[in-house]
């Protein structure tokens, strides 16, 4: 990957941990839990194949065989977009 590509990956990486303490350090000053956040994909049965559904725009994001796989699969696109970087073999990268 090209060094500027990088130094951005990193620069936004360290935004994302900065946004998540400062967002824990208020609900801790005001007394609150955090809110749960909400899934991201769901995994529909259609037919003999099921679908993972991205949730806020209703888009069929892939699709897969075995209820397994497609479980697996909507837990590794949750994880790239909480920006943690996961394979479908479960390594992270």
């Amino acid at each position: 990957m090209h060094p500027s590509m990088q130094q951005r990956n990193a620069g936004l990486a360290a935004l994302r941990v900065r946004a998540s303490i400062a967002t824990t350090e208020l609900y801790a000053m005001i007394g609150k839990d955090q809110p749960v956040p909400e899934i991201r994909y769901q995994v529909q049965s259609k037919g003999n194949a099921f679908h993972i559904v991205e949730r806020s725009t209703g888009k069929v994001k892939g699709f897969r065989w075995t209820w397994v796989d497609a479980i697996n699969f909507a837990q590794v696109l949750e994880a790239r977009a909480d920006g943690i970087k996961l394979s479908l073999s479960g390594e992270l990268k």
